[in-house]
């Protein structure tokens, strides 16, 4: 009887091994020719995957499964390609109603897409947070025309949900879960993130400007309507990334970007900041770009509602030991950190704006000067914007 039973077990897992070789190569034939305006069924189910599914040059596709819940592609058996998905040199793609888990690399990559539309899709890796994960979840870069709704990612190393390089961009109603940064917009112009909850990541939402890009500058973001809570999971960004410098309980930060609106957010309980506004040299990293601007300005803060446990920030990091030796907000920790670096040629037109904001507390930390002259004075930054300027999606 056990012999019987050993053979019927072996027979088992060869039958599901040929059953998955068989799912691969069906789904990877369907990716491959699918033709212009066509949807490509996914079917219900979890499938463990060894190889990217890789689609390039297609226009109107739309890759539906049966659900975020019900279609799962697991990429943990993964030995060709990073991604899991990877979708480039396309239009007016649409991916939805499916997850997926532990790719070797990032979840859902699409590059130089025109019109890429993300939708009840979830990325994540399911031992939770892990250097060894891959850098980012639903990553768009070098795209036009992007909307990410209703998603969610988890785990990533990086970035949960990340848009770099990009433009016309919508990331809603999502969540993002126990990544390095949940939600980050990098070098894009034209961003609105709203009415999505970000929480238990390092940082919750970044706005970043960087160097050595293919895309120079971004702005003219808008980030509203977010639940933006206890963003204070210890950093596990491999060695040397940029969001490895994020310190741990960051709400919202702004680097070197222009043109950002921050608006009736709830920022509550990130113990390091709520909100923070930084020029790239806070970084102390150097610049060789010779085309980067590394200064924010245009940054209007309103109409948020702040709260914070009466703690101490993060002692973790270069930050971490900025708040202990040089900052000494000991439990007072204020809601919004202004690093005071600013472009003394341009100080005119990069403004800070800071009002209406219940119980924010702020600092400018005059990083510029060794932290000699920290000022908790709010008043200079208590400057308005023109209310036809503030128009949202949907209005």
């Amino acid at each position: 009887m056990k012999r019987l039973l050993s053979t019927i077990c072996v027979l088992a897992l060869a039958f599901n091994a040929s059953a998955q070789k068989d799912i691969q190569r069906s789904l990877q034939t369907k990716f491959i020719d699918a033709e212009h305006n066509s949807v490509i069924e996914l079917p219900e189910g979890t499938f463990q995957l060894t190889a990217s599914l890789s689609l390039d040059g297609k226009k109107g596709i739309v890759i539906r499964g049966k659900g975020m819940d019900r279609t799962i592609l697991n990429f943990a058996s993964q030995v060709t390609g990073a991604e899991g998905i990877k979708i480039t040199n396309g239009a007016d793609i649409t991916i939805e109603g499916l997850t997926v888990q532990d790719t070797k690399g990032d979840g859902i990559k699409t590059q130089l897409v025109d019109g890429i539309t993300f939708r009840n899709v979830k990325a994540e890796w399911t031992r939770g947070a892990n250097e060894k994960n891959g850098g980012y979840g639903l990553y768009p870069v070098q795209c036009s025309r992007v909307i990410i709704d209703s998603c969610a990612a988890r785990g990533a190393s990086d970035a949960g949900i990340y848009v770099g390089q990009s433009k016309n961009i919508i990331v809603k109603n999502s969540k993002a879960t126990e990544n390095v940064a949940g939600i980050e917009i990098e070098n894009s112009m034209y961003a609105e993130v709203f009415d999505n909850e970000v929480t238990n990541n390092t940082g919750g939402i970044l706005i970043f400007d960087l160097p050595d890009l293919v895309v120079k500058k971004g702005g003219y973001t808008k980030v509203y309507r977010n639940h933006v809570h206890h963003n204070n999971h210890v950093n596990f960004a491999p060695k040397g990334n940029i969001v490895g410098k994020v310190p741990q309980g960051t709400g919202i930060i702004v680097l070197a970007t222009n043109n950002v609106d921050i608006f009736q957010n709830r920022i509550i309980n990130n113990i390091t900041t709520g909100t923070a506004i930084v020029s790239y040299y806070i970084t102390e990293k150097p610049i060789a770009d010779s085309t980067y601007y590394p200064y924010p300005g245009n940054i209007y803060i309103y109409d948020n509602v702040y709260e914070r446990e009466r703690k101490r920030a993060t002692m973790k990091g270069r930050m971490g030991k900025m708040y202990r030796f040089k900052l000494k907000f000991g439990k007072d920790v204020p809601h919004i950190i202004f690093d005071g670096i600013i472009d003394e040629k341009q100080a005119a037109a990069n403004r800070i704006c800071i009002r209406n904001n219940k119980d924010a507390s702020f600092a400018n930390i005059d990083a510029a000067n060794k932290f000699k002259n920290i000022s908790r004075d709010m008043k200079p930054y208590d400057c308005g914007k023109d209310v036809a300027d503030r128009k949202v999606a949907g209005e």
